[in-house]
């Protein structure tokens, strides 16, 4: 018997915030302890309850473990990662090359997370005319996890730069299966107080005031919901005190 659902306090639904807005992509700070079994169960089974289109329930997540399986996805990102350096201008490049983009050798853990777009037949309940939307369900399934990990403190990156055929073949998945996500898993020395990007200068968060609209496109929010916004934001940007403590009229 599935259990009831509930209703959640202000301080419960605080905690879901500081975890999503305390999530870091982890790139090089893993330690090499390896992580719990009962940890491992508890991510997946997070992961695993992520919506899906049709209940259709696509994900598969392959634990890779063993080191030299390991050492050979860090070749196949460091092939790709000469590759995607050249593609920058001068400036950008030395920036770039700056930056540590993976801890595949140091994570303990690796999850590859795919989507078998087969698993629920050729007609699926709301995917007829948006084929794509079992790919978005398993993304779903890769954030369930990643916050679920930052819940037990352990520390998850997303691992991008791969030639996907390569990686396929390594490890030996299907041609009909789709690589969605190739994460690192691990504990970290510390997670950092802003993302590394913003924090190396790549790149800026942007204003959310600036891509919220009503009713049309480039009709932009205002009103009580901008006055929200505003406010919400000056809380954040103060560290939280004051963030969520409004509560609904």
């Amino acid at each position: 018997m599935s259990k009831p659902s509930k209703s959640f306090t202000s301080a419960e639904r605080n905690i879901l915030y500081e975890i999503v807005f305390n999530r870091r992509d982890v790139r090089a700070a893993f330690k090499s302890d390896p992580i719990g079994e009962d940890e491992i169960a508890r991510i997946l089974l997070a992961a695993h309850h992520a919506p899906s289109v049709g209940f259709m329930q696509p994900w598969n997540f392959i634990l890779i473990d063993k080191q030299e399986r390991r050492q050979a996805v860090h070749g196949l990102f460091a092939k790709a990662n000469e590759e995607a350096a050249e593609m920058f201008n001068d400036e950008r490049r030395q920036l770039y090359q700056s930056l540590k983009l993976e801890g595949l050798l140091t994570a303990p853990l690796h999850i590859c997370v795919t989507c078998n777009r087969d698993r629920a037949g050729p007609v699926v309940l709301g995917r007829t005319h948006m084929l794509e939307t079992d790919i978005y369900s398993t993304v779903c399934a890769v954030q369930n996890l990643w916050l679920a990990a930052r819940a037990e403190n352990i520390g998850v990156g997303w691992v991008s730069i791969f030639h996907e055929e390569e990686l396929k073949s390594l490890l030996n998945i299907p041609d009909e299966i789709v690589l969605i996500a190739y994460l690192t898993v691990g504990y970290v020395e510390k997670f950092a107080e802003t993302p590394d990007l913003a924090e190396k200068g790549w790149r800026k968060r942007l204003n959310l005031s600036d891509l919220i609209m009503q009713n049309e496109w480039e009709n932009k929010a205002t009103g009580a919901l901008q006055d929200a916004l505003t406010n919400e934001l000056l809380q954040f940007d103060r560290g939280n005190s004051n963030f969520g403590k409004s509560e609904p009229k």
